[in-house]
């Protein structure tokens, strides 16, 4: 079964992002990303799915992943005790802590356990309630208190007993168009205010526009030049909803060099002309850039919705 391929956006000025998911039933959702991660799984039951590996999950069910291997959860119809199912999801680059750890000496286990992830980690209930007990801090309100509980339970976990997972990681010959794909939203988000192209993207990847844009549909859902569009329309918004500059201005700014463009492009996402955007939302509380601990990548609810189609 192919994985579906989520990509994890970080804030600016954000070395990890939690995602606190709540809901009555988590489903089976077979995917990866080119990062780690760190779930702690409670009120729940079910089966968990990591790359070669196919287990039963119980309460405090805590996993370490790497990069790339593909997992899944599935919850039974019914939770543990009444309470709604939840999960704390921690998304991290390994290479930032590999750094720490070369000029920290306190930190120096870590990339032992980054190593000993190569195909997830499964700890044991006790070690998952022992986290369970940092979970103000992971969903703190601000981005260092966050990075230091984050720093904390690794180190926590570098100490512990885990079982291995997966057989092994993703194979060597595994479909590399993910880390391609990943370069090339990582490319639009810093640069969609400047003039680019599928054919300029496509030499960033070193593919064909064509291929390009298939790839991009496959892993992402959507064009590469409808998800552009979407950017710019979103960084449009925030514009409209937190500054007076005239539209023409933000229109630039979001990297629409037509005006009339620009117009086309916002009624279509958003129903309405960026004026009456700004007028409905002109007493909004500014968007912030950090993504709510309530929210996931976006992705991989297309690519889901996508192959349910």
């Amino acid at each position: 079964m192919r994985a579906l391929f989520e990509h994890v956006q970080f804030a600016p000025g954000c070395s990890v992002r939690v995602y606190h998911r709540r809901q009555s039933f988590i489903p089976f959702e077979w995917h990866s990303h080119p990062v780690y991660e760190l779930t702690l799984t409670m009120n729940s039951r079910g089966m968990r799915h990591v790359g070669t590996s196919v287990a039963a999950y119980g309460e405090e069910d805590l996993v370490l992943l790497p990069p790339d291997l593909p997992h899944s959860w599935v919850s039974d119809k019914t939770d543990c005790d009444g309470t709604m199912p939840s999960a704390v999801v921690v998304w991290f680059d390994g290479d930032w802590l590999r750094r720490i750890a070369a000029c920290c000496p306190e930190y120096t286990r870590l990339p032992r356990l980054l190593q000993r992830a190569e195909g997830g980690l499964a700890f044991g209930r006790e070690t998952g309630h022992r986290i369970r007990e940092h979970l103000g801090g992971l969903l703190a309100g601000t981005a260092h208190e966050r990075l230091a509980t984050v720093l904390t339970v690794l180190c926590l976990l570098s100490e512990a007993d885990a079982q291995p997972l997966s057989a092994s990681a993703a194979p060597a010959h595994a479909d590399r168009q993910p880390a391609r794909i990943a370069r090339i939203l990582a490319l639009i988000g810093s640069r969609f205010g400047e003039p680019l192209s599928v054919p300029m993207l496509a030499h960033a990847a070193c593919l064909s526009p064509r291929s390009l844009n298939r790839e991009f549909h496959r892993h992402v859902g959507e064009s590469v030049g409808r998800y552009l569009a979407r950017v710019r329309i979103a960084h449009a918004c925030r514009l409209l909803a937190q500054t007076c500059l005239p539209i023409g201005v933000i229109a630039l700014q979001a990297g629409f060099r037509s005006q009339t463009h620009f117009n086309r492009q916002f009624r279509q996402q958003q129903t309405m002309t960026p004026a009456a955007y700004r007028h409905a939302h002109s007493g909004a509380e500014p968007a912030g850039e950090t993504p709510p601990l309530c929210s996931r990548p976006i992705s991989l609810e297309r690519a889901a919705a996508r192959e349910a189609d």
